[in-house]
């Protein structure tokens, strides 16, 4: 048996391994704050002055213009105004991983909104996501896109939001928890995600495609809702346009996975961007009904460059024009008609749908044939049972034309039914599973803003 340590050994052994153990603790608390104040050190940001409010007539007409433009092309009353409020004023709210957060209040109001910010600051806020204050901005704005704009632009958009009616309106509290609500913490997801800098053109790419591409990934910040995100809520850059939920709809992939039985072509769009409207795709909905509502106040050269680029994404940049009469007999005249005296589900789309989407021997781009729409071939059913549940409103799609929605005419079984029946019939794709509770839980989250 080994003899054990006796009370002395053990004193020294004490004696001896303390101090060390303390010197460790000692040096470890030491790294620790140094890196705490290198941390603070590197986050911190100064507040700018504040200025008097900029008297509207001091802003030429042409740069207000070009800003008004730009403001469009960016859907920034989409997000910075809340429904039923004041145009720019805020409160509409975002709903996120982390909580719900609510945009702020862009109108010139010296109390509430940016009325004493200087061009610098909003400089500033837009290409490195800092207040005047000097806090850094919840990345929901997204000016991980709006970095690549040029001075120019920029300006162009301080002279527009400087020159509208100032409201005034308080900030909402946004409901992130602690402590990811302490922008300070900000600027450490901005070591991991955010680079920032002006746009730089491809020597090897077009002029137009660099333009659509300055557009989309600038202004237009097209990834921030077809991107996938990660944990923390960055783009996953390497899936750009790989398509993502947003906003309780899901955007569709704009790369070479997009599930559409037609190719995304140049052409269309072209149509799609600048009027909603694709004859072979259907219409705009959701949250994608102000992208072309904003992009409609683009020149057409701007909409074409932006088409360009997202062709040459998807692989469709290549391909020639569709035929009608060949894609009407592929997809859609021998899956029309059969079964409708007996199937149930057939009966259901017969009543309530064949009316106005059955497009016979010709493409009607107004009634959107379903065996092409985008939104029956996706891999997620939530924008069918959406549009299906709440229909398609006046602003949004073909002017003048209104799909009424069925939430209150149908059970969540009857949507199901259509929703599985259009899945099997218009498409060769695997059926969705469990559709009913599916149009439940969608149901349950309500038509949103």
């Amino acid at each position: 048996m080994r003899p054990g340590l006796g009370s002395s050994d053990r004193r020294a052994a004490h004696e001896i391994l303390f101090p060390v153990l303390k010197r460790l603790l000692l040096g470890l608390i030491g790294v620790i704050v140094v890196g705490l104040v290198a941390f603070c050190v590197f986050a911190w940001r100064p507040a700018i002055a504040e200025i008097a409010p900029p008297a509207p007539g001091s802003f030429a007409p042409a740069l207000v213009a070009q800003g008004e433009v730009l403001a469009s092309a960016g859907y920034c009353s989409a997000c910075h105004t809340a429904k039923h409020g004041k145009p720019f004023a805020g409160g509409y709210p975002m709903a996120t991983q982390f909580g719900t957060i609510y945009s702020t209040n862009i109108t010139p109001d010296p109390a509430t909104g940016i009325g004493k910010w200087s061009e610098p600051a909003f400089r500033r806020a837009m290409h490195e996501g800092v207040s005047r204050n000097g806090a850094h901005l919840l990345p929901a704005f997204p000016y991980d896109h709006f970095t690549k704009l040029t001075d120019g632009d920029v300006a162009a958009l301080y002279a527009y939001f400087m020159t509208r009616a100032p409201v005034r309106q308080e900030a909402s509290d946004n409901t992130v928890p602690f402590p990811l609500n302490i922008r300070l913490l900000q600027a450490g997801w901005k070591l991991l995600f955010f680079t920032p800098g002006r746009f730089q053109p491809q020597p090897a790419q077009s002029a137009e495609w660099n333009r659509g591409a300055y557009l989309a990934e600038g202004i237009s910040h097209c990834g921030a809702c077809h991107t996938p995100r990660g944990v923390l809520g960055a783009e996953i850059r390497d899936r750009a346009y790989a398509g993502a939920p947003i906003d309780g709809w899901i955007a569709p992939p704009l790369d070479k996975t997009n599930p559409s039985p037609v190719p995304w072509t140049r052409a269309e769009l072209v149509a799609y961007l600048g009027t909603g409207i694709s004859r072979y795709h259907g219409t705009a909905a959701g949250p994608m009904g102000a992208v072309p509502r904003g992009l409609s106040h683009l020149p057409a050269a701007d909409v074409a460059a932006i088409a360009t680029y997202f062709a040459s994404r998807n692989g469709s940049a290549s391909q020639g024009a569709q035929g009608d009469a060949a894609i009407v007999k592929a997809l859609v005249a021998d899956k029309i008609g059969t079964g409708l005296t007996y199937d149930p589900a057939a009966r259901l789309y017969a009543g309530a749908c064949a009316a106005c989407h059955y497009n016979g021997r010709q493409l009607n781009p107004l009634r959107p044939d379903l065996a092409l729409n985008s939104a029956v071939n996706l891999d997620d059913p939530t924008n069918l049972i959406r549009v299906i549940l709440y229909g398609v409103s006046a602003q949004d799609g073909a002017p003048g034309v209104v799909m009424p929605g069925f939430a209150h005419g149908f059970t969540n079984a009857d949507v199901a039914r259509i929703s599985a029946y259009l899945r099997a019939t218009r498409t060769t794709k695997p059926a969705w599973a469990d559709l009913e509770t599916k149009v439940a839980t969608i149901r349950a989250q309500g038509q949103g803003q």
